[in-house]
């Protein structure tokens, strides 16, 4: 695992454009799988500007989500595929027919998360998995307890969690109670991965996730035997990290 320290949350975003984007530079036509919510909204819009100013080409690149929730209709504006048309889809190259997100009004969801992974695999697998990490350590939306060895599933959400969505809704009870989203083993066979963690709130998730034991109580511990597994953290999230490993700005163990 390698870790990142930035600055603040700009610092992050940045230091995050760079890994991606050098992985599209790299392999044009790199399969990236992609992550909501609040924390990749400034890796997306530093993504936009390197194809407005340097003209970054997305043409080749395919794109798979982690997740939707379920019962929502892509045109909600609620909805996970929304988000990345309005964050990222829209607004640079890439061909829509090459951008995937699960399928949350599937009247089949065990089918659905079947043909998910089969696209996937027919793509050719991951080569760069995008992460963020819940407060209780959840990555896609793999809650605790998970089992590690799941693949596109629907979940259901923890009272956490939809604590957490709540603040992208009107009311806490708008969120939905479940999702569909890549499983931790989905995650695990990406080539590279790259989490970012920004905020005070996150500290005790990066903690667990880099320091603590690897256990299904903190789906993001996993990372530590991915093969080519990155953390980026600001300053806020790596509060709870050691201080020994914070005096340089990156650090590999």
């Amino acid at each position: 695992m390698r870790l990142i320290f930035a600055e603040d949350y700009e610092d992050m975003s940045c230091e995050a454009a760079k890994i991606v984007s050098g992985q599209i530079y790299l392999k044009p036509q790199s399969v990236l799988g992609l992550a909501t919510g609040s924390t990749p909204v400034g890796l997306y819009d530093r993504l936009v500007q390197l194809y407005q100013t340097v003209g970054l080409d997305f043409s080749g690149v395919t794109t798979f989500n982690l997740d939707e929730y379920v019962g929502m209709s892509s045109e909600n504006p609620e909805s996970y595929h929304y988000f990345m048309k309005k964050h990222l889809f829209s607004r640079v190259n890439l061909r829509p027919d090459h951008c995937f997100v699960p399928n949350g009004m599937a009247e089949d969801l065990e089918e659905e998360g079947r043909r998910y992974d089969a696209m996937i695999e027919a793509a050719g697998g991951i080569d760069l998995q995008v992460l963020g990490i819940g407060r209780n350590a959840h990555i896609g939306f793999n809650e605790p307890d998970i089992k590690f060895e799941a693949m596109t599933h629907e979940v259901r959400l923890d009272d956490e969690t939809i604590r957490a969505n709540a603040r992208f809704f009107a009311r806490e009870e708008d969120v939905p109670r479940y999702a569909i989203s890549m499983g931790i083993r989905n995650i695990m066979l990406a080539r590279r991965v790259l989490l970012l963690a920004s905020g005070p709130e996150k500290a005790e998730a990066v903690y667990a996730a880099a320091c603590g034991s690897v256990s299904p109580k903190a789906p993001a511990s996993i990372l530590q035997l991915h093969r080519d597994a990155t953390i980026i953290v600001d300053a806020a999230a790596a509060a709870r990290l050691p201080e020994a490993w914070k005096e340089k700005r990156f650090y590999n163990f």
